[in-house]
């Protein structure tokens, strides 16, 4: 194959993985600016609607070390389509929902394993498997700012559906949108053997998995990986209640996420660039130990749209800027073969804080009237991440003289 008939190769792999990835991760890092529709409609309160979005963060990391068990075995082109479905009809169906239990079905159950499905987990490791090694650190930040170009787009779209047609109605739209993700499952098809060295037969899942598990530097990434999913999963769902109970409009709680979404586009090219040039748990380290500063000068300062669009800015930079050391480590541990299956069980660590993070938010906010304690707790654990990255075991990136052309 000729150098330019491999660029356009890995050209397509990106638009396919970034694409899949911007859409189903827009649409749901817009369901907080339906948190307070929802509640109005149903009339269930506040901690129930906030449990059925935590069980959505819990179901989409509970899924995907079993979708990236189904991809390294039967190909990735099958997952992604399914999941795109799921998303599709889970979004769909959630305004018809009037009951927590069914609530918990369409957003935690459809819509969220649907998201697992064609999430992280599945893209980064066909993205890996499919670009020369060379170029994986780029590539999967490239992935990663498909889902935050995702984000910055369909905040800003929910808000304008949502004043011409209501909420309802515009939720129903975005999950027609996601359909668009269906043609990338042709483009990014293939399983673990095409992964494996010539004439290496892959390492069994289960082997991969018991050898993962005994390996402490795996484990300290998972304990960090939880942490961002409390704190990317807090912001995500509650972010546009903490802007309105500053007293601010509405308006500024769409432009907050869409700004979140933006800068991390910015955050993961960045980190995308760094990982080739620095040890990825010295830059996790450094992301972590950036969050915990920005929130602490965020609930010193005064709630004018000036401070809180600048915090979403900042926060924007560190967001998902996690994800692509995260998976460069666990791929840099145990190879391509089983790269979806090992990087799913990261991904559920990180969605358990995810569940902690969105439900938390509503039962301290239904308790105390305010989310203050939330950001004291996720100020403590973004610290306790920075701390914890720093004896995994990664050997020293070769001098910049040293390294090939």
């Amino acid at each position: 194959m000729s150098n330019d008939a491999r660029r356009t190769a890995a050209g397509l792999v990106l638009l396919a993985a970034a694409g899949t990835f911007a859409l189903t991760m827009g649409v749901r890092q817009t369901m907080g600016l339906f948190l307070s529709p929802l509640n109005t409609s149903t009339g269930l309160g506040l901690g129930s609607i906030s449990l059925a979005f935590a069980f959505g963060q819990l179901w989409w990391g509970l899924t995907q070390p079993f979708a990236g068990m189904v991809a390294d075995k039967i190909g990735t082109g099958r997952v992604l389509f399914t999941g795109a479905l799921l998303v599709a009809l889970g979004t769909f169906l959630t305004p018809l929902m009037t009951t927590t239990a069914g609530l918990i079905f369409a957003i935690g159950v459809l819509a969220a394993g649907g998201a697992g499905m064609a999430g992280p987990s599945v893209l980064m490791a066909a993205t890996t498997r499919l670009v020369p090694p060379e170029k994986r650190g780029m590539a999967t930040g490239i992935v990663n700012a498909g889902g935050s170009f995702g984000q910055f787009m369909m905040a800003p779209l929910a808000g304008v559906l949502t004043v011409s047609l209501g909420w309802a109605s515009a939720m129903q739209v975005l999950g027609l949108v996601v359909l668009l993700a269906l043609p990338a499952a042709l483009v990014l098809r293939g399983n673990s053997l095409q992964a494996a060295p010539v004439g290496h037969k892959p390492v069994g899942t289960g082997e991969a998995i018991r050898a993962a598990l005994r390996l402490p530097s795996y484990l300290m990434l998972s304990a960090g990986f939880f942490v961002c999913g409390f704190h990317v999963a807090f912001l995500a769902t509650h972010l546009p209640g903490v802007i309105a109970a500053c007293g601010l409009p509405v308006q500024v709680g769409a432009w907050a996420l869409a700004l979140i979404g933006l800068f991390n586009i910015v955050g993961s090219f960045a980190m995308g660039w760094a990982v080739g040039r620095w040890r990825m748990k010295s830059l996790l380290s450094l992301v972590y130990a950036s969050r915990a500063l920005a929130v602490l000068v965020f609930l010193l300062a005064p709630k004018s749209e000036a401070v809180v669009l600048g915090f979403a800015a900042v926060m924007g930079l560190t967001f998902l800027s996690t994800v692509p050391p995260t998976a460069g480590l666990v791929a840099k541990f145990f190879g391509p073969a089983n790269m979806a299956t090992l990087f799913g069980i990261v991904m559920l660590a990180h969605q358990v804080g995810g569940f902690l993070g969105a439900w938390l938010g509503g039962k301290v906010f239904e308790a105390t009237g305010a989310y203050n304690w939330v950001w004291y707790i996720d100020i403590v654990l973004a610290v306790g991440a920075a701390l914890v990255h720093l004896p995994i075991r990664e050997a020293r990136l070769p001098s910049r003289a040293a390294r090939p052309a």
